[in-house]
């Protein structure tokens, strides 16, 4: 079935909600006075929580700026996409130094911009077969001056504006319940014109918040990788948290790091666990890259403002988990003067640990399967500022 979006407008749906509380609180003997302060309380509160959630988005907004570079432009086209893998023997189309932003300005829906707004699933099955290596559209490889393996290439996310339409698709056999559901499943989204929101249905409105699925160095090796694997070099992290104003840290594996991005999602939840996303494509990305010589990484790791993201990949779960939480305890104690069992005591009383994909394919037409993903959050202000600054200088050397 194909889901198109529908508008409506919940003014109306809202007042009578209101009305019914308003109701309903007389109802409990509350007097008009009393309702009166009640509401006034509320107002009060509700300003206060404004204010404060309003202070952490500012905090949020994004991290310390860094030295900017040159800008350059990197458009998608044949030459420069390669669909389903990071193939080490491609032509590198940009070459870029430390610090350097690359706009991207029209990056690829999946399988090579092929599908289109409104065709149904029949007609978009053909299509998909055709990428035996991976569904996602990779532009790339950008090659860092000096970059070579020992180092890090800190990926800066400074914007991300998404075209105007995305979809939704699951077909039989995919995603955590591959044997729940029979039928193929399609679903279609507008974003408006700010790229705010979308609506899903009547009374379903979903706040975008764009990633970028797949953010790679070149992995180690000779031969094509394919872009749904997980491992050192990032790959499909699948990461809802990066979005603009956050960085993702990624080992260089080979000579110039040769860096690779695709699959463009507008929202994206945890887990992901009918294995899509909203799978759209960016009409503005553009992504800061700057080299940290000689840092000692072994994977992934994202900083959001407020928090440490360190990523563990396996074949399932509970392996995906303890690797992410031994990843986490190796190297902030290495950073910081915390013991191992110090930062162990740490993840279990603040951390996150939080499921990035899940899935149990019965059914695929992709050669490579995708492993199972968690990762660790531990927040920034439980650190005070010496060892804040220690932990960054662990990925960024002064």
């Amino acid at each position: 079935m194909i889901h198109q979006p529908n508008e409506r407008n919940s003014s109306d749906i809202r007042a009578q909600n209101m009305e019914s509380v308003a109701e309903n609180t007389g109802a409990r003997g509350v007097s008009r006075r009393g309702l009166a302060a009640l509401l006034g309380t509320s107002a009060v509160l509700t300003s206060a929580l404004a204010s404060r959630a309003s202070a952490a988005q500012s905090q949020s907004d994004s991290l310390s700026p860094l030295p900017v570079g040159k800008t350059h432009t990197l458009p998608s086209n044949a030459q420069t996409v390669r669909v389903g893998a990071m193939d080490p023997t491609a032509p590198v189309v940009l070459e870029i130094d430390s610090g350097d932003v690359v706009y991207y300005p029209n990056t690829w829906t999946n399988w090579g911009n092929e599908p289109k707004y409104g065709m149904s699933f029949a007609e978009r099955n053909p299509i998909r077969k055709r990428y035996p290596q991976g569904p996602f559209s990779l532009i790339g490889p950008v090659a860092m001056r000096g970059a070579e393996p020992g180092d890090v290439i800190e990926c800066r996310m400074i914007r991300m504006r998404p075209i105007d339409w995305g979809w939704n698709s699951a077909p039989p056999g995919v995603g955590a319940l591959p044997a729940d559901f029979h039928t193929p499943y399609l679903h279609y989204f507008r974003f408006d014109a700010d790229r705010k929101y979308a609506q899903f249905s009547n009374g379903v409105r979903i706040p975008l918040s764009p990633v970028q699925g797949v953010v790679a160095t070149q992995p180690a090796g000779d031969q094509p990788v394919s872009s749904l694997q997980v491992g050192s070099y990032g790959g499909m992290i699948a990461l809802r948290e990066l979005t603009v104003g956050t960085s993702l840290f990624l080992p260089v594996e080979q000579q110039g790091a040769r860096l690779w991005t695709g699959g463009s999602w507008a929202a994206v939840g945890d887990g992901v666990v009918d294995n899509v996303a909203i799978e759209s494509a960016m009409e503005d990305l553009r992504i800061q890259y700057v080299l940290h010589k000689k840092v000692t990484l072994d994977g992934p790791i994202a900083e959001t403002p407020t928090h440490w993201i360190v990523l563990g990949v396996a074949q399932n779960l509970e392996d995906a988990l303890t690797a992410s939480l031994r990843r986490t305890i190796a190297w902030l104690s290495t950073a910081t003067s915390l013991s191992q069992q110090d930062v162990y005591a740490l993840c279990s009383v603040v951390g996150s640990f939080r499921v990035s994909q899940y899935s149990h394919q019965t059914s695929t037409v992709y050669s490579s399967k995708q492993p199972q993903a968690m990762y660790a959050m531990l927040p920034k202000d439980i650190f005070d500022p010496a060892m804040q600054q220690a932990i960054s200088e662990s990925l960024r050397p002064a």
